[in-house]
């Protein structure tokens, strides 16, 4: 796009008072830098993304309270991770931590593993343990 093609639209970017960086093309054909307030299309992109991991994170509380699933699924969700990340952080292999977000099998984990997991998630051991979905 040619550097006065670059979007000036409102957005979140523009409401913190930042601007985003964008390369374009100047009146020679060559690219340079050009700062943008935002873009629609891309803030609405973005809106739907986190509306739709807030509805995961959610889900996830709600299966924690009513003992669905272990506050591993919670956090996981709230860190942003999938199973394979959980267990690439834990060294633990996937199909374990998938077993341990079985909310019987949680409740058996040693201290050992369960502080694998709060050091993944960045929260203490207790945090992890008395989770509630509350």
């Amino acid at each position: 796009m040619k550097k006065s093609e670059v979007p000036q639209d409102k957005g979140s970017v523009s409401e913190k008072g930042s601007r985003e960086l964008y390369y374009a093309l100047d009146e020679n054909g060559e690219y340079t830098t050009a700062l943008s307030t935002g873009w629609e299309p891309k803030q609405i992109v973005q809106d739907h993304t986190l509306n739709e991991l807030q509805e995961r994170i959610d889900q996830a509380k709600s299966d924690v309270k009513n003992n669905l699933v272990s506050p591993i699924v919670y956090f996981m969700e709230l860190k942003r991770m999938d199973w394979q990340i959980v267990a690439d952080y834990t060294g633990i292999w996937k199909w374990r931590v998938k077993r341990h977000a079985k909310p019987a099998v949680f409740q058996k984990l040693s201290d050992k593993n369960l502080n694998k997991y709060a050091e993944a998630f960045e929260i203490s051991v207790e945090e992890l343990k008395n989770y509630k979905g509350d």
